[in-house]
């Protein structure tokens, strides 16, 4: 277990001082950015980083927050992290307090202690027993001696460019290299960049060095090698270097791919036997087999209001089975990878669920719709039943599914539904299906016009229906329909002549 104490001690005296340790210590899990006039999301275990704390107030009320959130200590810089009542305050809420050193870059030190948290999760899963050669078990370590081989800083990141470690030599960086190691994957504006230069096309391809130059945006030149095993692409190397590198050493560079490829086989297998085991256990609490609080005590989850979340990677286009599959590969990776703490998932029926926690906070439904809403340009489409016990998930699957079936009917706008948000859809959807299976749009003048529309190519059932749905609003549904206000008051007049219906009686749209 990294406890406070530990990091401190791993980081160094140079830039941080534990002014109080809590008594009861927790594990540290996590890194978070505590900003300006919001609370933070925050979670067990955390280190909450104030940059933004100017006052005493400030940190007062911080410190109660992360208390409150069982975090695992607030970092703060002098004066304010000596002040007494920070210090008390830090005591009440039994919450370790950091002092960060008035000359620490925040950047810098959100940089070191990922380092540090990652560095010693890589060594909690190395197998104690595994006696390898070639430092299999220290992914981190494996960086470094890459980092030799090319003499240049290094970066390993798996196929969706998520970085797995890097080097501990930062001699040679640039912006795109801090803001990659940072948010822990390539950012969206330096993959565009890369991609322009068709990088990512010759990854995919080949197995040789690729070369990038500097560009004009001071991004410095990178040496990328594809990291490959049995013809399949499972990351890349990425090294800051300052110009073209010798070919005897970029030909070692290539060659220490074999070996991280055989680390990053081993340690997909692991994950995905977890995943198996964690989408097995969500499969029995979706549909009410065996014991729900075992299996949920099992993926670690709290006993409150959870929501089930339906999520359909294809989205309303229709796409090959392959292609999906691939689609729904790729939003579990994202979902369980990106977003927070990693909520349960299941592929179940060709859909993926995810089971998370109501309301905000990291890994929660609020972060995953947020997360979900900002993928812009994709086709996925996702909706949440309402918050239940953890011993009722079935119940907000099957609000899932509806939700999600008027998401793809197009009756609910966007990409993204609630249950809950959806409710007077919903109701009118329902007693839609319940008047269908009565009969009840065999009666009245729906038959007619519809015998009407069929005999003579015209539109008026959807015409009625759409001047039913904007009431007293000509524009709105004309502009539905792609036809001018005018056109569409034509045809009303046309159906209340076929259909013999007063369309000025208040009564009209229920008889309709």
């Amino acid at each position: 277990m990294l406890t406070v104490q530990g990091v401190v001690d791993r980081v160094g005296p140079t830039l941080l001082r534990a002014v109080l340790v809590a008594e009861s210590p927790c594990a540290v899990s996590d890194v978070v950015i505590a900003e300006s006039g919001r609370r933070a999301p925050l979670a067990a275990g955390d280190l909450v980083l104030g940059p933004a704390v100017s006052s005493g107030r400030e940190a007062v009320e911080l410190i109660r927050h992360a208390g409150e959130r069982s975090c695992a200590a607030v970092l703060l810089k002098p004066p304010v992290s000596g002040q007494a009542a920070v210090v008390a305050a830090a005591r009440s809420a039994d919450t370790s307090l950091v002092e960060v050193r008035s000359g620490t870059g925040w950047a810098q030190l959100v940089w070191l202690l990922r380092t540090v948290l990652d560095a010693a999760a890589d060594a909690a899963d190395t197998d104690p027993t595994d006696l390898e050669p070639s430092g299999l078990g220290d992914l981190f370590r494996l960086a470094d001696a890459v980092a030799a081989v090319v003499d240049a800083p290094v970066t390993i990141e798996d196929a969706n460019s998520r970085v797995l470690a890097y080097s501990a030599r930062q001699d040679r960086t640039d912006p795109a290299r801090v803001s990659t190691i940072m948010g822990r994957r390539v950012p969206d504006d330096v993959l565009a960049r890369f991609r322009s230069r068709g990088v990512f096309r010759e990854l995919s391809r080949g197995g040789n060095p690729i070369y990038v130059a500097a560009q004009k945006d001071g991004t410095l030149p990178r040496l990328i090698v594809p990291i490959r095993m049995g013809g399949e692409l499972l990351g890349s190397m990425w090294a800051v270097v300052t110009g073209r590198v010798p070919d005897a050493r970029a030909a070692a560079f290539a060659d220490a791919g074999q070996v991280v490829a055989l680390h990053l086989l081993r340690r997909r297998a692991r994950v995905d036997a977890e995943r198996r085991h964690s989408a097995e256990r969500v499969r029995a609490m979706l549909e009410g087999h065996g014991s729900v609080r075992v299996a949920a005590a099992e993926l670690d989850l709290a006993e409150v209001p959870h929501r089930v979340v339906a999520i359909d990677a294809a989205g309303r286009e229709p796409a090959d089975e392959m292609r999906t599959e691939g689609l729904r590969l790729a939003m579990w990776e994202r979902i369980t990878n990106g977003i927070g703490h990693r909520p349960a998932v299941a592929d179940l029926h060709g859909l993926l669920y995810a089971v998370v926690p109501d309301g905000p906070g990291d890994g929660g439904w609020d972060a995953l719709r947020t997360a979900l809403n900002g993928t812009a340009g994709e086709r996925s489409l996702a909706a949440a039943g309402a918050p239940v016990p953890i011993t009722d998930l079935p119940r907000s699957k099957a609000q899932a599914q509806e939700t999600l079936g008027l998401l793809r009917a197009g009756l609910v706008p966007g990409r993204v539904a609630d249950y809950q948000d959806a409710w007077a859809v919903l109701a009118l959807h329902r007693l839609a299906n319940a008047a269908q299976s009565a009969g009840v749009a065999e009666l009245g003048p729906v038959p007619l016009l519809r015998q009407h529309d069929e005999a003579n190519g015209t539109e008026y059932v959807h015409t009625l229906y759409e001047w039913l749905r904007h009431p007293g609003d000509p524009r709105a549904a004309g502009q539905a329909l792609r036809i001018h206000p005018n056109t569409l008051r034509y045809r009303m007049r046309r159906v209340a002549e076929l259909s013999g219906v007063d369309l000025t009686d208040p009564t009209c749209g229920w008889r309709c």
